[in-house]
């Protein structure tokens, strides 16, 4: 079986865990990686065991050798990047968030489409197996009907300075809060009827926490918390009318448990062994760029653009706009 020939654009920390997982599978190979500096792609070669070093992201897009472009530059780069690998030809796996707004992401799925050039959005838990888990639990009424889901992600990262950059599009939300919101509609159907939502901003103007209250259309709620100033449990939790059903770690799912109403444990499920949780997402673009689709279907681009606007308007209620946006 022909390996995947993927580039990787950008050469920071998300970059290099592509790369070493990359390097692990059979299905796949890292074959290029490209940074504005052939000094600093020909180090991450070297270490993260890349075939070819690029120093710039324009002269990895001519190598017709590459057959999957992997962006993983921070958000406010990626409606610009994927552009170019759109023009050069390249099937896109852009990491999250998508874009920074809707209005970017919109564009950047049309554009795609007129090209017809193949796109889709990294967000990794939903390509992992243990989500086919939690929805066969969830659709065999293991917890009965759902009323509540509760979720939250949060990671002292104030000492990152792209985080609380409003130039960058800085801010809990965009980064970690978008877990939260994945994974509420990952597990609920029924269509949000309203958001409420509140936020603690930084001194530099982005938010440093938020709480987010969904309110769907059958009457049931998901309460959200992210935050870059605490530790959270990371946890997810459904509960229903019959039980309540407990998610360890939204971020890289490790298990799941199901107690009934007695509180007594009816079910456990624990996470396969896996490379790093990144090769399903490589692996779900190597299926569907081997049947000639355009986006894989474990990440429609609708549920992209749907999520990008439930940001949108929580970033409208707690009064968060980037000056790039003004």
């Amino acid at each position: 079986m022909a390996k995947l020939k993927v580039g990787i654009l950008g050469a920071g920390r998300i970059a290099a865990i592509m790369a070493d997982t990359i390097s692990k599978m059979r299905t796949a190979e890292c074959y290029g990686v490209a940074s504005r500096s052939m000094e600093k792609a020909m180090e991450f070669a070297s270490v993260h065991h890349v075939t070819k070093p690029f120093g710039s992201y324009e002269e990895m897009l001519q190598d017709e050798k590459v057959e999957l472009v992997y962006v993983a530059t921070p958000h406010p780069f990626h409606f610009e990047q994927a552009k170019m690998c759109i023009d050069a030809g390249k099937p896109v796996l852009l990491e999250k968030p998508f874009c920074v707004n809707a209005k970017e992401a919109e564009e950047l799925l049309a554009y795609a489409k007129e090209k017809k050039v193949f796109i889709t959005e990294a967000m990794w838990i939903r390509y992992m197996p243990m989500y086919d888990t939690i929805l066969k639990l969830l659709k065999n009424g293991i917890v009965g009907e759902i009323k509540m889901i509760s979720a939250n992600l949060a990671y002292p990262m104030l000492h990152k300075e792209r985080l609380i950059n409003p130039e960058l599009a800085g801010g809990a939300l965009l980064d970690v809060g978008i877990y939260p919101l994945h994974f509420a509609d990952m597990v609920q159907e029924s269509p949000v009827k309203d958001i409420h939502a509140v936020a603690v901003m930084t001194a530099d103007g982005v938010d440093a926490h938020d709480s987010i209250t969904l309110r769907y259309e059958d009457g049931s709620m998901a309460v959200l918390n992210t935050s870059m100033q605490a530790v959270s449990d990371r946890k997810g939790i459904i509960q229903g009318t019959k039980g309540v059903m407990i998610i360890e770690n939204i971020n890289c799912f490790e298990s799941v448990t199901v107690y009934d109403k007695d509180y007594k444990k009816v079910a456990f499920k624990k996470a396969p062994k896996q490379i790093s949780g990144y090769e399903y997402e490589i692996e779900a673009c190597r299926k569907a760029l081997k049947h000639k689709k355009k986006s894989c279907d474990q990440m429609p681009h609708e549920i992209t653009l749907k999520l990008m606007k439930q940001m949108d308007e929580i970033r409208e209620q707690i009064g968060l706009v980037y000056p790039f946006e003004k």
